[in-house]
Parts: C-alpha cells; sequence; structure tokens
C-alpha cells in the first residue's frame, strides 16, 4: 500500500459480483481502492454480493472507511441517492467509478427485440449517463474529480451483440464530451474498455447460459487473445487505481482498452 488514494473519497457503482470462482471487476477494483487509502461508498443492486464485498476489504484492512448502498441504478431516484449518501457520509465524491452492463439476451440487429434493446441500454448507457449527471455538480464546485467508465472492447470490436455495442459505444463517446466539457472545472473522465476478462459474469454465468463447463469456455475465450489468455479483474482494478489516482492528472478522454492486444488485432 502507497497511498495512491489516500483519503480521497471513491464511489464504486456495482461493487458487487455474482458467485463464481473468480473475483469481479467491481469487487477487484473496491479492494484496490481500499488498499491505497481511499474512504469508500460501495453501490450494488444486491446486499449479499456488496457486504461480502466489504468483508474482503475488512480482511484486508479493517480500518478502512467503507459504507455501502443497496440501489438500483435504473431507477429514477438512484443517481441522486448515490451522490446524497457519498456527500452525507463523507462531505465530497473525488472519484465516481461506475462498474455496470448487461447484455442477457442480446443478438443481432435483425433479430434483437424491443424489449433487450431498451433494457440493455437503460442499464449500460441512460443509468450511468444520470450518474455521470449527478456527480458532475459536486465536483465542479471542488474544481475536482475524477469519473471512470467501464465500457468494452465489443465498443468497437462486437460483432453478434448489437445493443451491448451500441450501449458500450455510447459510453466511450459520453466520456469524451464529459472529458471536454468540464475539463476546465478539474474534472478528469475516462473509459477502460476491458477485453476478454475471467469474471464470474464473463466466464461462470455465460458457461451456464451457453450449457458448457467452465474451463471449456475459458479455454475457448484465452485461444482468442493474443497473449493467449484471457485477463483477471485485477487488471481493470490496476487500470482504475491509475486513472483514479494523481499519477493521471493529465489524461483525461481517454478510452483506454484493457484486453491482451485484442483491439489492435481487430484494428
Amino acid at each position: 500500500m502507497t497511498g495512491r488514494l489516500d483519503r480521497k473519497v471513491c464511489v464504486v457503482v456495482g461493487a458487487g459480483q455474482q458467485p463464481g470462482q473468480t473475483i469481479g471487476n467491481g469487487r477487484a477494483t473496491s479492494i484496490r481502492f481500499a488498499q491505497e487509502g481511499a474512504r469508500l461508498l460501495l453501490v450494488d443492486r444486491e446486499a449479499a454480493a456488496v457486504a461480502q464485498t466489504v468483508l474482503d476489504i475488512r480482511a484486508i484492512d479493517p480500518a478502512t472507511e467503507v459504507e455501502t448502498l443497496t440501489v438500483d441504478i435504473t431507477t429514477d431516484e438512484a443517481p441522486a441517492a448515490i451522490v446524497r449518501a457519498a456527500l452525507n457520509t463523507f462531505g465530497r465524491v473525488d472519484v465516481l467509478h461506475n462498474n455496470v452492463g448487461i447484455g442477457a439476451g442480446d443478438a443481432p440487429p435483425h433479430r434483437l427485440t424491443d424489449e433487450v434493446f431498451d433494457r440493455i441500454m437503460d442499464v449500460n448507457l441512460r443509468a450511468l449517463w444520470r450518474t455521470c449527471r449527478e456527480a458532475i455538480s459536486p465536483m465542479r464546485e471542488q474544481r475536482a474529480g475524477v469519473i471512470t467508465n467501464i465500457s468494452s472492447i465489443a465498443s468497437i470490436a462486437g460483432e453478434h451483440i448489437a445493443a451491448y455495442r451500441m450501449s458500450k459505444a455510447g459510453i466511450d463517446a459520453l466520456t469524451r464530451n464529459l472529458a471536454v466539457t468540464n475539463a476546465k472545472y478539474g474534472i478528469r473522465v475516462n473509459a477502460i474498455l476491458p477485453g476478454l476478462i475471467d469474471t464470474p459474469l464473463g466466464v461462470d454465468s455465460a458457461a451456464a447460459a451457453m450449457g458448457l463447463d467452465r474451463e471449456v469456455l475459458a479455454e475457448r475465450r484465452a485461444a482468442s487473445v493474443p497473449m493467449g489468455h484471457q485477463g483477471s479483474a485485477w487488471d481493470v482494478a490496476n487500470a482504475a487505481l491509475f486513472l483514479a489516482s494523481d499519477e493521471a492528472a493529465f489524461i483525461s478522454g481517454v478510452c483506454l482498452p484493457v484486453d491482451g492486444a485484442q483491439s489492435a488485432r481487430v484494428g
């Protein structure tokens, strides 16, 4: 621990995870932030999932300042409730980390249903944008802040997942727009584009949905990555830590692939 986020108030939206053999991006990021001295507000729609993240953090450092909020970010009141909880508890918002995304039911455009499209766009883009919008006001008053949005290399390399790709491409565009329109207020906004990461959502849940053995799907995914293996949630968490820290003080408007060169191969 080197204190790269010492005393900074970090809000992690999507700090829980589904059950599985590995760790998810939101939980790993929450732990890395805690290890670097952050004060945390951890947000998730599943109380048990975010409670486990807190237990994992306490096991490493019982003194970490951490609060939780259970809320569905697609509800109208959620964005304001998240920012209000951070302000009421810690008095400010230094970092907003948006780790949200679904893709269930997605399909190529000619088979995509209105219901699935609306649900994916609502969670992945609309809710994320509304949460960013809510955080901008206190960050502008502070004349400082960091927003990091979790996008995906699907935004530039997706093939059969139309709604998911559109939603993540929207996040990339939103990220760049927020970066430009808030730079003069000292606010930095970036996105992380994970590739094939070995998480419970990416592998365990997907394998179950496809009727495959977990290891079969994991090997199939690894074979498609130029580096020859999947990434881990710690790769995403470390990128998030860098972007949230003062080491990235002159970096904004960047959409950073964390993908073992997969998007570079696609072009």
